[in-house]
């Protein structure tokens, strides 16, 4: 599933995102979706979410 646009993304979904300090290094964080904070319905980034734990990133990899 493409993890940049919106409607692949749904509250629930274990995710692996970029926090945005961890842009330069890409490291990923992995989480549950608590909402969806990116409104457009695709973006080149990936999409933003914030998780469970509170974490805000950008959505680079769904977890099957």
């Amino acid at each position: 599933m493409d993890a940049k646009t919106r409607s692949n993304i749904k509250p629930g979904l274990t995710v692996l995102i970029v926090l945005k300090q961890d842009q330069r290094t890409g490291k990923l964080t992995k989480g549950i979706v608590k909402e969806i904070l990116t409104k457009s319905p695709t973006h080149p980034h990936g999409i933003k979410v914030r998780l469970e734990s509170g974490a805000v990133g950008r959505v680079k990899e769904i977890v099957e």
